[in-house]
C-alpha cells in the first residue's frame, strides 16, 4: 500500500521533492495526492515542468480546473493561506511535507 503525501509550499524544495517521487524507483511506494500553494496552477505547472538546474520534467504535466496531473495521476492543488484550513485527511494523506 502507497504512503499517500501532501507537499505544502511548491518552492524549489516542494518540487524538488516532488521530482524525486516521480522519478526514482526506491519511492515508488508513496504517492502524491495533494499540493497547496498560492501561485495559480499554470505557474505551479510551469515551474514543475522547466527547471534551470535539473532540467525538463520527463513526464507529462497538464493542469485541469484544480487539479495537476502528472503522468496520468491526478493530484489536488489548494491555495489555503491558513494551514488549518488544508483538509489534508479528505485526500487520505498519511504525511505532508512542509
Amino acid at each position: 500500500m502507497a504512503i499517500k503525501v501532501g507537499i505544502n509550499g511548491f518552492g524549489r524544495i516542494g518540487r524538488m521533492t516532488f521530482r524525486a517521487i516521480a522519478k526514482e524507483a526506491e519511492f515508488s511506494d508513496i504517492e502524491v495526492v495533494a499540493i497547496n500553494d498560492l501561485l495559480e496552477p499554470d505557474y505551479l505547472a510551469y515551474m514543475l515542468q522547466y527547471d534551470s538546474v535539473h532540467g525538463n520534467f520527463k513526464g507529462t504535466i497538464a493542469v485541469e480546473g484544480n487539479n495537476l496531473i502528472v503522468n496520468g495521476k491526478k493530484i489536488r492543488l489548494t491555495a489555503e493561506k491558513d494551514p488549518a484550513n488544508l483538509k489534508w485527511n479528505e485526500v487520505g494523506a498519511d504525511l505532508v511535507i512542509e
